[in-house]
């Protein structure tokens, strides 16, 4: 079980990181991140707005700030590896 959700989280990376016009619409960053989350076992009620934070962004790992309807979160989105997350409020 463990590899699925390394899985799901390589392909969160790469969706958010690719600039292609097929992924983003598909799936925009604040619903690809609240998945991510809610894979993770936090929760994000109604996802409104994700923003990539490039202080803190370094080249392997993408830094984003979510807000849903019940809560903020930091994410850290490092390849082949879960998202490390901070809840903000």
């Amino acid at each position: 079980m463990a590899w699925h959700g390394i899985l799901i989280g390589a392909l969160t990376v790469a969706l958010l990181v690719s600039g292609s016009r097929d992924a983003a619409a598909q799936a925009t960053p604040p619903e690809t991140l609240a998945a991510q989350l809610r894979l993770q076992g936090y929760r994000c009620d109604e996802p409104v707005t994700a923003q990539r934070d490039a202080q803190l962004s370094q080249p392997d790992e993408i830094v984003w700030n979510l807000r849903c309807g019940n809560a903020s979160y930091r994410m850290r989105l490092t390849p082949d590896m879960a998202a490390r997350v901070e809840k903000l409020d």
